[in-house]
């Protein structure tokens, strides 16, 4: 569960970002993030992934109140979400494998469990013929998918993906959404940021509209009040 009380972030310059927004995502919960420009939906991302904390208020994802987190929790913590961004961010020199097979090592996988789970994660984003290229030798939507193969290849309880689709045509677009609506199916917990008014209202989700740091609309479709 994600769950955020009161709260507020005000960067060193003096700019408020978040302006004491209370919100909560339940297990299983299938989310769009969607706002203006400038209206704190990278931060509110950068709160739950932990790589900053509020100015006041309190932060709990999957258990872990990252007001208070240790510096040994916060390696569970990001095992516990898989983060997808716009820009893949592939190590170009690895295979579609190796790059999966990296992030299983970072969090301290056996040898065994990265040889059964990897496969397993292929094929489920439909990618199992495509283990040994390399992400140039991709398209844009299949790197993409490789990026969402990583994000759940620790077995995350939450993906948080930011404008996953940002840089692919609205065909590809639509694939990758409903590849992640189907991993939402099987029980993981997703939080998707993106302005693409068109594509969320082809889903009937839950639509939480940010703007200048408040929330302002909470409910099924883009339009939600």
């Amino acid at each position: 569960m994600i769950r955020l009380k009161d709260v507020e972030k005000e960067y060193d310059n003096g700019t408020y970002a978040l302006r004491g927004i209370s919100l909560t995502i339940e297990d299983g919960e299938f989310v769009f993030l969607v706002g203006p420009s400038g209206s704190g939906k990278s931060t509110l991302i950068k709160l739950l992934t932990g790589e900053i904390l509020p100015s006041s208020g309190r932060v709990i994802v999957n258990g872990f109140s990252l007001t208070k987190i240790s510096d040994r929790q916060i390696p569970l913590l990001r095992r516990s979400i898989g983060v997808i961004f716009q820009d893949f961010r592939l190590i170009g020199k690895k295979t579609v494998y190796e790059n999966l097979s990296f992030a299983m090592r970072a969090v301290g996988s056996s040898p065994r469990t990265i040889r059964t789970r990897i496969p397993y994660v292929l094929k489920l984003v439909g990618l199992e013929e495509k283990a040994d290229q390399y992400p140039h030798e991709l398209s844009g939507g299949e790197q993409q998918r490789v990026a969402i193969a990583r994000a759940l290849v620790n077995n995350p309880m939450t993906i948080i993906a930011d404008e996953p689709t940002g840089n692919l045509d609205p065909a590809r677009s639509l694939e990758i959404m409903r590849l992640l609506n189907r991993i939402n199916e099987l029980g993981t917990t997703v939080v998707i940021v993106t302005h693409e008014r068109d594509l969320v209202n082809r889903f009937r989700k839950r639509v939480v509209l940010l703007e200048n740091g408040l929330i302002t609309g909470d409910g099924i479709g883009y339009d939600a009040k």
